[in-house]
């Protein structure tokens, strides 16, 4: 049988824009065995409720995705992590927070729960008081001869988030790294269940603060199909205009940085000054540099300001003016270029195995965009082009932004020449209703699933950052090379650990 088979077998439910099915537990059994023998099928999120686990699947030639479940009333299901390695850190995640055990599972080590909560399981319909001392973190333990270990973190010299990083070296090179996220946790899920969806979409704004707009969005959007509301084109016009203003300001702030830890501190520089345009810009236009809050369920917060258009033109013209330079000073110092091409490469087929997204994606042959394969308003009459290269090092990562960067500038301009009337905020009904958002951010896709109550409010969520597809990447991508490389590897993907931390 295939994965479309099975789905076609299940018990339709209702979500939308597609469908969800409910599979049967050996149904769910034989869509692990299916993902097995068959690549196609990508893994885009895998997640929980108290009595169900829930997955979503894309096929590379449709433009929808396929949405699965399977009951899980014992806290057991049958794991999809020895398919998939991309389901290794949901499954560890799904036990740390609803408690199901992944029978068959590839590791089932903590991922989020760091024995500090008050409850086992908090999300689950009985948490368990935690009884004990906080065990210490399993790392895997040290192979090979001449092998040793550096600890890296939690805590950072600069002002970033915590994250450890367990090397395992030979000499001065890296034959292994495992992460350990999980000390920012929030419980950001739990935070969001019983609120009406303007009160959640506080918390969706603030998963991951560089990607406030996509997430608002990708909520929103979620919410607006639950609820059957279609916001007017002004307001989705404005929604893609912060959208893209948040892919500038960013790729530009990570273009730099890349730079920068490979000691080149001009380009930082230059990118920096660029992007406090760009973020002043953005301020004038939408009154808050990130633009948080501006993107709600229903429309918009407020409209583009007077002249709020002209800056963000005037900073795009600026930028635009500075990047043949700046590729010019990037291309031509050979000490910057021996620190970034062939550092840090992933090979194509890991990251169409761990259906990663994005420039980490893009810059290593898989070339999804959901603005463009899961094309919706204002993106289906827009049509961004989308760069892809097959190298999958630093400098792919690199070149990739910087082609984003341009394209984006381009699309910035088209809406900005075409904005549509229309009202910027629609009322929400109040009842229940199921429904998936995803939308391209900067670092990839994001992706919101929403299940409202009959009285309109939350009854479950989840938020998926396309961090959770990237992180274990990094790990690959550091393998072989020396660890002074790690700083420079880890910014060229910049994973959010924010993003992951629910």
């Amino acid at each position: 049988m295939s994965l479309q088979e099975i789905v076609r077998n299940g018990s339709p439910q209702e979500c939308r824009p597609w469908p969800r099915v409910l599979l049967t537990r050996p149904q769910w059994g034989a869509l692990a065995e299916v993902l097995a023998a068959d690549p196609a099928p990508e893994l885009m999120a895998l997640w929980a409720e108290p009595a169900m686990i829930h997955a979503a699947f894309r096929f590379a030639a449709e433009e929808r995705l396929v949405l699965a479940s399977c009951p899980a009333p014992d806290g057991r299901y049958p794991a999809l992590s020895p398919a998939r390695p991309g389901a290794v850190r949901f499954e560890r995640m799904i036990r740390d927070l609803w408690g199901h055990v992944a029978e068959g599972a590839v590791d089932l080590r903590p991922w989020l729960d760091h024995g500090r909560w008050p409850h086992t399981a908090p999300l689950s319909s009985r948490p368990v008081d935690r009884a004990g001392p906080p065990p210490q973190p399993e790392f895997l333990p040290v192979e090979g001869e001449g092998v040793h270990q550096i600890p890296v973190g939690p805590v950072h010299a600069g002002i970033i988030e915590p994250g450890h990083f367990r090397f395992h070296v030979q000499g001065e090179t890296v034959v292994r790294l495992e992460e350990r996220l999980g000390y920012l946790h929030k419980g950001h899920i739990g935070l969001m269940l019983g609120q009406p969806p303007p009160a959640a979409a506080r918390l969706a704004a603030r998963l991951s603060g560089d990607s406030t707009v996509a997430h608002s969005w990708a909520f929103a959007r979620a919410v607006e199909q639950a609820l059957e509301v279609s916001p007017s084109p002004r307001a989705i016009a404005l929604r893609a205009v912060m959208a893209e203003l948040e892919r500038v300001h960013n790729h530009l702030n990570d273009w730099g940085f890349v730079c920068n830890d490979a000691a080149f501190a001009f380009p930082h520089a230059r990118c920096g000054v660029l992007r406090e345009g760009v973020l002043r810009a953005a301020f004038a236009a939408f009154g808050h540099r990130l633009m948080m809050d501006r993107v709600v369920p229903g429309g918009v917060a407020a409209d583009l300001t007077p002249g709020g258009a002209e800056a963000i033109l005037a900073a795009l013209a600026a930028v635009e003016a500075e990047i043949p330079s700046l590729v010019s000073i990037y291309e031509n110092h050979a000490s910057l270029q021996d620190r970034v091409v062939g550092t840090g490469a992933i090979t194509p087929a890991l990251v169409a195995c761990f259906a990663a997204g994005g420039h980490v994606g893009r810059a290593a042959g898989r070339g999804f965009d959901a603005r463009v394969a899961l094309a919706d308003a204002p993106y289906d009459r827009l049509r961004p082009e989308v760069p892809v290269l097959e190298q999958g090092d630093v400098d792919a990562r690199v070149r990739i932004r910087i082609a984003e960067i341009g394209e984006s500038i381009r699309l910035l301009r088209a809406l900005l020449e075409t904005l549509p009337e229309g009202e910027l905020l629609l009322p929400l009904p109040q009842r229940g209703g199921e429904g998936v958002g995803v939308v391209e951010g900067f670092r990839g896709d994001c992706l919101h699933w929403v299940a409202l109550e009959e009285g309109g409010l939350i009854r479950a969520a989840f938020p998926r950052d396309p961090s959770w597809l990237q992180w274990p990447l990094l790990e690959a991508a550091i393998e072989g090379n020396i660890v002074a490389d790690f700083p420079l590897c880890n910014k060229s993907f910049n994973c959010s650990y924010s993003g992951v931390d629910l």
